[in-house]
């Protein structure tokens, strides 16, 4: 069926998750460099804090390790110098490339352009469906593991649209000069997306972004753009190097309902407390059966395609954060993940998994 513009249409819900202020709150913090945190569970934005980035290679900490999309360990160089002209040019236009899949072309994408009618119009979009957009981490590009693998979850559970924000212009180049244009990418898929709803009246309301690593602060730019009026922005284990003190990154304010799901927050993750609701999933720095930063790290993407099948990970309610490290959490149950894209609720919340599919 291909996609008809909708007519006087309007999407409600009922939601316990408050949307709050739309600004960006700065960071106050002390941004501490160390191969071991100093508290291993950090909770809030408006204090200081010493967290740790990442592990540092000397003992000067100009360089660090990062995680990227191809499962490797990158050494990044901290006084790199960022490229400016690169930065202006992405201003006019980061390149991003929005690729369709829907039940009618669950392998072969449709290419969807901003300002481009025919391109949406004679597509298998479904205003009627909810639109997952899905944007991957740094080093990354479309074809990288999790993209399939979110996709195929959602279209074996349910009728949706899934779009993958290809920004790989920008995510293949160095780290630094991939955080600088986080906000370029961010706000040209939020553009995007306003005109995808001003095309085919599909409500931002029906609209679920989530990002994984780098990607997670990507959709929360896209949310900032559009006013947090998104349904809801999941973020799977934000990325942390330099992002601990980044007014950039994902923020509660970035959509109607934002959920957080922390698997590496002593490597190349954060145990900060980013959304309305934060899950902990095995106290959310190791994951049974990994044993490395990257395979803790892409648990995250693992659990929640998982979850979107079958909804069965259920965390309880920690009354803080200490109640998270000593897993004595025993507030109410709410179910981790999923699909739904009109979900609410708020709160810290410990769960355990297992170390295989389906966790």
């Amino acid at each position: 069926m291909k996609c008809k513009k909708l007519s006087n249409t309007t999407t409600t819900r009922k939601t316990e998750a408050t949307n709050g202020s739309n600004s960006r709150h700065s960071l106050n913090s002390v941004v501490t460099v160390a191969p071991f945190p100093s508290h291993p569970f950090l909770v809030g934005k408006d204090r200081k804090v010493s967290v740790t980035l990442a592990v540092p290679v000397t003992k000067n900490e100009r360089y660090i390790e990062v995680i990227g999309g191809d499962d490797k360990i990158h050494v990044v160089d901290l006084e790199e110098k960022i490229d400016n002209d690169l930065l202006e040019r992405m201003t006019r236009d980061p390149r991003n490339r929005y690729l369709l899949y829907t039940r009618s072309n669950p392998s072969s994408a449709q290419l969807l352009q901003i300002n481009n009618i025919d391109s949406i119009l004679s597509s298998n979009f479904n205003p009627n469906a909810p639109t997952v957009v899905v944007a991957h981490g740094w080093f990354s590009n479309q074809n990288t593991n999790l993209n399939p693998v979110i996709r195929d979850a959602y279209l074996e559970s349910s009728e949706v649209n899934v779009i993958i924000l290809d920004w790989s212009r920008i995510a293949m180049g160095s780290y630094l000069n991939a955080i600088a244009n986080i906000p370029n990418v961010g706000k040209a898929l939020g553009q995007f997306l306003k005109f995808l709803s001003e095309t085919t009246g599909a409500s931002l309301e029906s609209m679920h972004l989530v990002g994984f690593s780098l990607g997670s602060h990507v959709v929360g730019n896209a949310g900032r753009e559009l006013e947090g009026k998104v349904g809801r922005v999941t973020g799977l284990d934000p990325v942390s190097p330099i992002w601990h003190n980044n007014r950039n990154r994902l923020d509660k304010s970035d959509g109607i309902y934002v959920e957080i799901i922390h698997t590496n927050g002593r490597g190349s993750g954060t145990n900060l407390a980013l959304g309305h609701a934060d899950f902990y999933p095995n106290g959310g720095n190791s994951q049974p059966g990994c044993f490395t930063s990257i395979c803790n790290h892409n648990r995250s993407w693992e659990l929640f395609a998982a979850t979107v099948k079958y909804n069965h990970l259920v965390g309880k309610e920690c009354s803080s954060e200490d109640e998270v490290v000593s897993n004595k959490c025993g507030g109410k149950s709410y179910n981790m993940g999923n699909g739904d894209v009109s979900k609410s609720g708020s709160g810290l919340y410990r769960l355990s998994t297992t170390g295989s599919y389906p966790y």
